[in-house]
């Protein structure tokens, strides 16, 4: 059976990231500002709404990653786990920011943080095994890049388009909670369509590799844990994720409080995203010459450089703080290529050594690390506001801050990214997957 997909299939498969990519950036972006600013839900109160429905996730993931192995349907095991996704969570959305008028601090945090919970496990639903894909679809390594780069090509706009435009559509609503709403209904649409388009995509397409489960999940997490390449990736991309959901959280307060101006939030979004459109085919360049651990390093350099002129918002110009954001972006470009690229090759060798494959554990346990990096760096981010003492208030109520919860602001923006990244790299380091080295696996008596 053929090793190779064609361009549309490609596309069809990356056009799931439409819904991935909304769903992991708007909430990150604007759901804390929501509740602080606007339905006057205190820093702390309102990180935990943040971070809850999140961590279930992190439980929920590795279950239904062993329930998609054990699937068995006409469209094979993994689309009808993308189906009930598909339904859930663009309607779980739409509600999260439809919270009732006249619900204000703990009434509106309990509203939102019920449909974040319902949300959250619509995409563990989808998302899943939709990631376990790639590692079934193609056996070939330079394929699995070719995919991966479209399928990032398509999350990258994705996030630049929902990053940019869902603080326009809240402003083209009124702002508000009115703003909200309409924001809330266009995302969580646009969400249904690119996970209709990739089941569509998928639901026919030839497995190469099909997932062969075996045993208990206890016996399965155990599996996982003994791949060290696996655990590796696994440990540096969730301290990663840590740091980009944290930058994420702080752009619309840096917006506002640092930089005098909401309408800065899409600016500095863009500046972030707006590289990495461009840049993800040249990162696959750079993994066809230097190897993809090489690449995802260098990347991780160029977010960690950015992420200390971050740090310094407010107090140098606007114009090299965008510099700083646009270096961030490119390093931001390799840092969604290569780890999920590099993902199928830990899920082969895997494979190769134990002559089963279980790609939906595997895939569960990542999801589950993704959604909790990115549920922890609102809620640090949160932490660091309330320890500067920030102040919540409602729509349409302005208050001056501290300088305290200025500062906060700043160094939960870049400080605390550009820490998180220094710490990745030496773990990083440790991972010694090549295309060699599974061609070598591949070889050895009794391999798949």
């Amino acid at each position: 059976m053929s090793s190779r997909l064609s361009t549309s299939q490609k596309i069809g498969y990356a056009a799931g990231s439409v819904g991935t990519g909304g769903f992991s950036t708007v909430p990150g972006l604007l759901l804390l500002y929501y509740l602080t600013d606007e339905l006057g839900v205190a820093a702390a109160a309102a990180g935990l709404v943040v971070l809850l429905p999140k961590a279930w996730d992190v439980v929920l993931n590795p279950f239904v990653g062993s329930w998609s192995d054990r699937t068995t349907s006409r469209w094979g095991a993994r689309v009808p786990w993308m189906m009930r996704g598909a339904v859930l969570l663009p309607l779980a959305f739409a509600a999260m920011f439809w919270a009732p008028g006249g619900l204000a601090d703990a009434g509106a945090a309990l509203w939102v943080a019920g449909c974040f919970l319902l949300a959250a496990t619509g995409f563990a639903f989808f998302q899943v095994p939709y990631i376990a894909q790639p590692a079934e679809l193609t056996d070939d390594y330079a394929e699995r890049t070719s995919l991966m780069t479209w399928r990032i090509a398509l999350l990258t706009l994705a996030i630049l388009v929902f990053g940019a435009g869902a603080p326009g559509l809240v402003k083209a609503g009124g702002d508000g909670l009115a703003g909200y709403r309409l924001m809330g209904v266009v995302c969580g649409t646009l969400f249904l369509i690119g996970f209709g388009v990739a089941i569509l995509a998928t639901r026919n397409l030839p497995t190469v590799l099909r997932a062969e489960p075996s045993g208990g999940l206890g016996e399965q997490l155990r599996a996982v844990a003994e791949n060290r390449d696996f655990r590796v990736l696994f440990a540096a991309f969730v301290i990663q994720a840590l740091g980009t959901s944290t930058a994420l959280a702080g752009a619309a307060y840096v917006a506002e409080y640092l930089l005098g101006a909401k309408g800065m939030t899409t600016v500095l979004f863009v500046a972030l995203v707006a590289p990495a459109i461009l840049l993800v085919p040249v990162w696959r360049i750079f993994a066809a010459r230097r190897g993809k651990q090489a690449g995802f390093r260098w990347a991780t350099v160029l977010f960690l450089v950015g992420a200390v002129v971050m740090a310094f918002a407010g107090r140098v110009p606007t114009w090299f703080l965008l510099v700083g954001v646009a270096v961030a972006g490119t390093g931001y470009a390799g840092q969604q290529l290569f780890p999920l690229a590099m993902l199928p090759d830990t899920i082969q060798a895997d494979a190769l050594r134990t002559g089963r494959l279980r790609s939906g554990v595997f895939t569960g346990v990542w999801t589950a690390g993704e959604t909790l990096g990115f549920a922890l760096g609102p809620f640090l981010f949160a932490m660091v506001l309330a320890l500067g003492g920030f102040v919540a208030t409602t729509s349409g109520v302005s208050v001056d801050q501290p300088q305290s919860a200025l500062t906060a602001i700043a160094l939960g923006f870049g400080a605390l990214p550009a820490l998180l990244m220094l710490t990745s790299l030496p773990v990083l380091r440790r991972y010694s997957l090549t295309e060699a080295s599974l061609a070598d696996l591949a070889a050895q008596p009794g391999a798949r």
